[in-house]
């Protein structure tokens, strides 16, 4: 028997070892399929032995069509669909360079939330508290990666849903350039948002999975790097930080300067005055997908979703042009305000991981506040990666975020290359 068939069958006893969080992390879990599509991969390493991704192990968000498997996007309303008739354009080339889907983790119902609560399939806590949010809306491809089973896990980002459970679960998440990833074959739940990407336990891995969905190519650091450039908001992303993040991204600053990179401070407090925008344009997207179902999703829909769907139903098209043709003003905005900097440096999430009783008891505050940072870099159309940053003395490390422009995903993955090393 082959090693990889070894390593799906190893990790499907470690999927049998989590217990009841298992139906919480899973939608779809097809022990025979995960074996095929090892011992395909067997066959086909045994061709090509140095496939980027070779023998990784993939979960797939329930967003991504995978052939002969319904996507339901986690909803009762989507349960009944037609299985895909072929797999989407990221799950393809994941599959050619070697990897092998394991499983269909679950999410917030149609990817609409960053706490990651689950009416339908439960909530599970996250690596470091049983009872602390796991992030959303990728709830279950981040767990799935932090217990240790799979090497990555394909999620997307609409308002922070790859960093926000990479940030509480101690990974690595990357939001790519929008445009730079195709979207086809993948659930959508605002187009002009949502952007697919890796969450993984290692930097190394974000980057080869990039390289293998973006068809791009991230060269390495040469040997003597130049030092980085770097702005850090004076505004916006730093307001009200609770006091154990204040004091983590306030020891990351000064250890980037002692490191010789230059930090610059930037004034970004234009886009958390916008923040309104992401509201106005992801929910009348997602009305756009699911206004028709609006009955029925008041039946079997979770309705924290459903009440964020429906605020579309307060806006005028007059209120939706004003709020495009903004965005557009301040993409630019951030672009200019980035012009002399390489990389912009924030906290990923403004406060630790919340209990889920506490977001269940007060979620309209709660999510907004998770969502808050990682959705200042979606309004303005940007590419982020969150970092862990180990602090002595605590169990869950810190989360840095660097961002940069659209189309910067090389500069931001190799501003990571070169910060990551200095945390351990």
């Amino acid at each position: 028997m082959g090693a990889i068939i070894d390593k799906a069958k190893a990790a499907i006893e470690a999927v049998d070892q989590l217990g009841d969080l298992k139906d919480k992390i899973f939608t779809e879990f097809d022990r025979d399929r995960i074996l095929r599509d090892a011992e395909l991969c067997e066959k086909q390493i045994a061709r090509n032995p140095n496939l980027p991704l070779a023998g990784k192990l993939v979960s797939i968000k329930d967003l991504y069509d995978e052939a002969g498997v319904a996507t339901t996007a986690a909803s009762e309303l989507l349960k009944g669909r037609a299985p895909a008739a072929q797999d989407c354009d990221v799950v393809r080339r994941v599959k050619d360079a070697g990897a092998v889907p394991f499983g269909r983790t679950t999410l917030s119902e149609f990817a609409y939330s960053g706490v990651g609560l689950s009416p339908h399939y439960g909530t599970p806590g996250n690596v470091f508290d049983a009872d602390g949010i796991p992030g959303g809306s990728t709830s279950g491809g981040g767990l799935t990666v932090a217990h240790g089973v799979v090497d990555f896990a394909l999620g997307t980002d609409t308002g922070g849903s790859i960093r926000i459970p990479s940030a509480i679960n101690g990974l690595y998440g990357f939001k790519p350039s929008r445009l730079s990833v195709s979207g086809a074959g993948i659930h959508p739940l605002a187009k002009s948002f949502d952007t697919p990407g890796p969450l993984a336990s290692d930097l190394d891995t974000v980057i080869t999975v990039f390289e293998v969905i973006s068809g791009q190519t991230v060269p390495p650091l040469g040997t003597s790097p130049a030092k980085l450039r770097i702005g850090v908001p004076t505004s916006g992303f730093v307001d009200g930080l609770d006091d154990r993040v204040k004091a983590d991204f306030d020891a990351i600053c000064a250890k980037l300067r002692d490191a010789g990179h230059e930090l610059v401070e930037l004034d970004l407090g234009f886009i958390g005055e916008n923040a309104i925008l992401n509201k106005i344009l992801v929910s009348a997207e997602a009305h756009k997908i699911y206004g028709k179902d609006i009955d029925k999703l008041e039946t079997c829909g979770d309705p924290r979703v459903l009440t964020r769907i429906k605020f579309a139903e307060t806006l005028s098209p007059d209120d939706l042009i004003a709020a495009y043709a903004k965005r557009t003003d301040i993409v630019s905005m951030f672009g200019a305000a980035m012009a002399e900097v390489e990389v912009m440096i924030a906290p990923t999430l403004p406060m630790m991981a919340p209990k889920i009783a506490e977001v269940e008891a007060d979620f309209d505050t709660l999510n907004a506040m998770m969502l808050r940072n990682t959705g200042y870099l979606n309004l303005v159309d940007a590419c982020a990666i969150s970092i862990p940053v180990n602090v002595v003395g605590q169990m869950a490390p810190a989360a840095l975020m660097i961002g940069a422009p659209h189309g910067h995903d090389k500069a931001v993955l190799n501003a990571a290359r070169q910060i990551d090393p200095l945390f351990g």
